[in-house]
């Protein structure tokens, strides 16, 4: 992170030079950006290995208790974490992914331990998932530190956890077993809302209005999250979260999905 400005711009992405926004000015909210990313991996490698050996000790209180704490380091940094499809698949895919289900051999990761956690309330017989989730959040963090981040792909990846919101978080499907969504809501909205921040002086310089919807819709959706959130700093089983406010944050989680979209074409990145 210590090059020049000019050559770490020259690293980035050739679309950067052709940016609407001046090309140097992107180079700092990149910057602290896989700064940001790189802090998120380093909680998710710890919290991971303490969550692991939780299942291999056969503690299924504390499992039980960590696996949505541990999983939101990793949503908040979904789009960065998904350039790598194979480390995705095995971290990250749901049963749905998988044509044998729960039996198939490829479904690994945090949703098949979920489900034997919360579905099975075992922990028998997940010494090697656990094992093989811990040496993939290692390998995802060896490979994003050599990773140069396209700033396309970064203000693009705000829409793409609002998308990601929309497509499965309000409908309750990811965390199924568990119904720990909101730790997965909360990781994508924040994950979203710090790439607005980095690049809020150039958004504002493009387009104030767009800024203080956006802005808006963001609050909105935290003081519905805030209704949840329990004293340890955590958040009540999706179960408990009321169809009013389910359909309440439809509207503006949409909007922030559909706005964001149009990021990349603000600042002069598509």
């Amino acid at each position: 992170m210590k090059k020049s400005s000019l050559a770490l711009l020259l690293t980035l992405s050739p679309l950067a030079a052709f940016a609407a926004t001046a090309p140097l000015d992107l180079v700092g909210p990149v910057s602290d950006y896989k700064i940001y990313v790189t802090d998120k991996i380093d909680e998710l490698v710890t919290q991971t290995q303490a969550f692991t050996d939780a299942v291999k000790k056969g503690d299924l209180a504390t499992a039980k208790k960590l696996y949505a704490p541990t999983r939101v380091h990793y949503e908040s940094v979904e789009p960065i974490a998904e350039l790598f499809s194979d480390l995705d698949a095995s971290i990250d895919s749901r049963v749905d992914d998988h044509e044998k289900g729960v039996k198939a051999e490829d479904f690994t990761g945090f949703h098949r331990l979920e489900y034997s956690l919360f579905a099975e309330n075992s922990t028998q017989g997940l010494d090697a998932l656990a094992d093989g989730l811990n040496k993939d959040v290692k390998d995802l963090q060896t490979r994003v530190a050599g990773l140069t981040f396209p700033p396309e792909k970064v203000v693009g990846g705000a829409a793409a956890l609002l998308e990601e919101v929309a497509a499965t978080k309000i409908s309750g499907e990811e965390d199924r077993y568990s119904h720990t969504d909101l730790y997965d809501f909360q990781g994508n909205i924040d994950g979203a809302k710090k790439i607005v921040d980095l690049f809020r002086g150039q958004i504002e310089q493009q387009d104030k209005a767009f800024l203080a919807k956006v802005d808006k819709n963001f609050a909105t959706v935290d003081s519905i999250l805030a209704k949840y959130k329990t004293a340890d700093g955590g958040f009540e089983t999706y179960d408990k979260v009321k169809e009013n406010d389910r359909k309440a944050l439809v509207g503006p989680v949409n909007t922030l999905a559909e706005d964001l979209s149009t990021l990349r074409g603000k600042l002069g990145l598509n």
